[in-house]
């Protein structure tokens, strides 16, 4: 039996029945002791403070930025922090950051913006680089910035979509195939529940993909690449 390739896993994990009612839930909101509160905390990670792709602040890690990451269950370490606020790289993130666009959809980007030795991929492993940042809180702090371009990915999605050599260009593929079809399909469905269309195509194939595996993720103990 020939192997299912990655597009093809992934527009069936973004077709499922659930995906709609899943998205609502995400992004809904809770009634808690007479207090309206978001369902999920991750549903404010776009929208904290104006966005993190904001005009003003695109090019640069802001205090707001490092609290949007943690409203996705990850932490800056203080001296990390520090070090992107005000250090050593600030400027070495900012410098990378006003090479990489915030207008561009991953479905429409050249795959060289994505590449090896691209400077998304420079921001990337400048992240990783330092101590207490791992892969996750690398890829959500990335995904801050640039919510259009880059994922949000973790042990969960990483769990559920499996380990294609390069995420962000198999992703790209996926998306950009049959005239965009896939990345069409996740504004359709964006729009079918009324998300605002601040939230990128990209961060509802993240919130789909999440939901559908995090419950069965904690219950296998499915275990992953620690952050």
């Amino acid at each position: 039996m020939a192997s299912v390739s990655f597009a093809e896993r992934l527009r069936a994990l973004l077709s499922t029945a659930d995906a709609a009612a899943d998205l609502e839930r995400y992004f809904g909101l809770d009634v808690v002791d007479g207090v309206v509160t978001p369902a999920f905390t991750g549903s404010r990670f776009e929208h904290l403070d104006g966005g993190g792709d904001r005009a003003d602040i695109a090019n640069v890690v802001t205090a707001a930025d490092l609290i949007a990451v943690q409203t996705l269950s990850v932490q800056v370490p203080p001296p990390a922090a520090l070090a992107l606020l005000e250090g050593h790289l600030a400027g070495e993130i900012s410098a990378l950051l006003h090479q990489i666009p915030a207008d561009t959809d991953m479905a429409n980007a050249e795959p060289t913006l994505l590449e090896p030795g691209s400077p998304a991929d420079r921001a990337w492993h400048l992240l990783k680089g330092e101590k207490g940042l791992g892969w996750v809180t690398t890829n959500k702090l990335l995904a801050r910035k640039r919510p259009r371009l880059l994922p949000v990915y973790d042990q969960v999605v990483r769990c559920v979509v499996g380990h294609p050599e390069s995420f962000w260009l198999s992703l790209r593929a996926a998306l950009a195939a049959d005239g965009n079809a896939l990345h069409e399909q996740l504004q359709s469905l964006r729009d079918g529940v009324g998300v605002p269309e601040t939230v990128s195509a990209l961060r509802i194939c993240d919130v789909v993909l999440w939901m559908s595996h995090v419950a069965g993720h904690k219950e296998k103990d499915c275990g992953g690449v620690p952050d």
